[in-house]
């Protein structure tokens, strides 16, 4: 199967999900930027609240697909021991690249959220969506972030992943789903049509287009 743009695979990912459909418990949030135009579609058909994750991979210098931790919305800063410790670094190299990292949040946070709050995540069903897990370090940081928050459930959601990021992925999420888990994967982009980067204006312009209201309704109907 080949997606037609990120827009349809998110509309076909919404059909996986239909169980949540009208929950007034239920956030989506959209790991920007790729994300942002498949969780849109999610949200939309589950009548649900939409909003973006921001987390940011800490990279080991010279390795930088080989994560060490990561900085995510809400000030969390998270660190994988079985990197930091055997590979023996130093807590000035970590803050040195987290500093970086939260450069590029904070940039996102400005030009995502427009002042607006972070929605609350306490005890709530967050479904994290993505366009696609290749290693998934990124999806894996996210988790691991949103859980120091507190949400009831963690559901990880994609179009398209490879078999053994969405099997590491089920032992650290409460729910993972993919729509597609090829043998032979290649990489995220080979299963699309059109795979062209997300601009920061087509993500806010989403963001701008979400029912807002929603975002109201889910608070107050927070279970307590």
């Amino acid at each position: 199967m080949l997606f037609h743009d990120r827009s349809a695979a998110g509309q076909i990912l919404a059909k996986y999900l239909a169980h949540y459909r009208h929950r007034p418990d239920v956030l989506v949030l959209a790991l920007p930027r790729g994300g942002v135009p498949v969780a849109f579609e999610v949200a939309r058909a589950l009548d649900a609240p939409l909003d973006v994750f921001l987390v940011r991979k800490l990279g080991v210098p010279g390795h930088e697909e080989l994560a060490m931790g990561a900085v995510a919305s809400g000030g969390v800063r998270t660190l994988n021991p079985d990197v930091v410790e055997p590979l023996h670094i130093p807590q000035h190299i970590i803050d040195r690249v987290a500093q970086r990292e939260q450069l590029e949040l904070d940039r996102q946070q400005r030009a995502y959220r427009h002042g607006r709050v972070e929605p609350e995540m306490a005890n709530r069903i967050v479904i994290l969506v993505d366009d696609g897990l290749a290693t998934g370090s990124t999806m894996r940081a996210a988790v691991e972030a949103l859980r120091k928050q507190r949400p009831r459930r963690i559901v990880v959601a994609v179009p398209v992943g490879a078999a053994d990021s969405c099997a590491e992925l089920r032992a650290k999420a409460d729910e993972v789903v993919c729509a597609i888990c090829p043998r032979h994967f290649n990489s995220v982009g080979s299963w699309y049509q059109d795979f062209q980067q997300t601009p920061d204006q087509t993500v806010q312009n989403l963001l701008d287009r979400a029912d807002r209201p929603h975002a109201t309704n889910g608070r107050s109907a927070l279970p307590h």
